[in-house]
């Protein structure tokens, strides 16, 4: 089964990430995702980003994933 924690894990190894959260119920999951790796970047790729650290999880076993994906400016408001 799918959890929280793997998730976080996977999107930590894969992005350098200030803040990484990640709630869900085992199928439906939302992330807020801190990094610097996202400046100057797009919603969209910065989605991509974390699908490519997600890898195949994406397609094989996370069902939803709803993101907010900042920088730590935008995060810090």
């Amino acid at each position: 089964m799918v959890t929280a924690d793997s998730i976080k894990a996977s999107i930590e190894s894969g992005i350098a990430c200030d803040v990484v959260e990640v709630a869900g119920d085992g199928q439906h999951f939302e992330a807020l995702i801190v990094s610097s790796a996202f400046r100057g970047l797009s919603r969209l790729a910065r989605h991509r980003l974390v699908y490519a650290a997600l890898g195949d999880r994406m397609r094989a076993e996370i069902h939803a994933l709803s993101m907010q994906t900042q920088t730590p400016e935008e995060h810090r408001g």
